[in-house]
């Protein structure tokens, strides 16, 4: 299986497939709108907005699976996040990241790169940077932000 065999559901409930992105390069983020970690929305737009021309997009995963941080409703959620960080990068319906109903993304994501305690994703905002042929070159914790993440975009950038 590659990235490139999963389906998603968009923000607004349409199945895009994973291959539309096929050429590009991504940073995969599990998010929540009422975690410490949320103001990383702001890196993550700025990110978008500096590499969207150079065939990069930023995807975001609403979970709501450490402490309840995400709102029920998905209009709550992309209203939040609009309202509050401008993001306008692709976000996607509200997922489990581990465990029983584990996305077939995140575990996609979470077998080519474990982490520092295993494969299982610990907390919101854990961040994935696939390259262009759909391979997971790393991993970061919540706590890297989005602009500890820019120079490896930027090797990424240059170096295709």
């Amino acid at each position: 299986m590659s990235l490139y065999d999963v389906d998603v559901n968009t923000s607004g409930g349409q199945i895009k497939s994973m291959s539309d992105y096929k050429g590009h390069i991504l940073l995969i983020v599990n998010t929540a709108s009422k975690c410490g970690f949320t103001p990383q929305f702001e890196g993550l737009q700025e990110l978008y907005e500096e590499y969207n021309g150079e065939d990069f997009y930023v995807l975001g995963f609403p979970c709501d699976q450490f402490m309840n941080q995400e709102f029920e409703n998905q209009d709550e959620i992309m209203d939040f996040c609009q309202t509050n960080y401008g993001v306008t990068f692709p976000m996607f319906q509200k997922v489990d990241v581990k465990g029983e109903n584990q996305s077939p993304l995140f575990e996609f994501l979470t077998e080519q790169k474990k982490g520092f305690l295993g494969g299982e994703i610990k907390w919101n905002f854990t961040k994935f940077l696939v390259d262009r042929e759909g391979r997971v070159l790393r991993r970061y914790a919540p706590q890297a932000t989005p602009q500890k993440i820019r120079n490896d975009i930027d090797q990424l950038i240059k170096g295709s």
